[in-house]
């Protein structure tokens, strides 16, 4: 089913929060909600094309967005227009919560990509961490958040992705 599915379910409205302001606010078709961990599906939402060098965000991907309540990650399964699976896309999160239709998420600066074929495990934005002074500002916040991005790279290296998002 493509994002677009005249079949598609109840939609909600991601927000994706970052220092206290709404960085991105986008619709996603609720595909599951079992009380712990909201699942919604969505078309890419940037402008344009995203060329991060070793993948690209384009118009016509899908992403399948994995969110908790109690973790402090959420992560995106991306596919190309086609249904090719490129690879997962993690952002280091606090706990998620869903409010009526909206999903609000509060984006940490820390995420990992971890590629289709499992050979490309890369953390990215560590350098952003450090420089939102979370250390000093929040500790638990900041701990959890760099324990939660070692525990998705211990998953994405032992090819664990799958089982995770069973």
């Amino acid at each position: 089913m493509s994002a677009n599915s005249a079949d598609a379910g109840p939609v909600v409205e991601v927000v994706l929060l970052k220092g206290g302001r709404t960085k991105i606010r986008y619709p996603a078709e609720l595909l599951a909600d079992d009380g712990t961990r909201v699942t919604v599906r969505a078309p890419w939402a940037g402008e344009g094309v995203r060329d991060f060098g070793f993948v690209r965000f384009e118009p016509g991907d899908v992403f399948v967005e994995y969110y908790w309540r109690d973790r402090w990650y959420a992560v995106k399964e991306v596919r190309a227009g086609d249904g090719t699976l490129k690879g997962w896309y993690c952002d280091i999160t606090r706990p998620a919560t869903l409010s009526g239709t909206e999903l609000v998420v509060e984006d940490l600066d820390l995420d990992l990509w971890r590629s289709a074929d499992g050979t490309d495990v890369r953390r990215l934005d560590e350098d952003e961490f450090e420089e939102s002074n979370l250390l000093e500002t929040d500790p638990e916040a900041a701990s959890a958040a760099m324990t939660a991005l070692d525990t998705l790279e211990n998953l994405a290296l032992h090819n664990a992705f799958e089982t995770l998002l069973a």
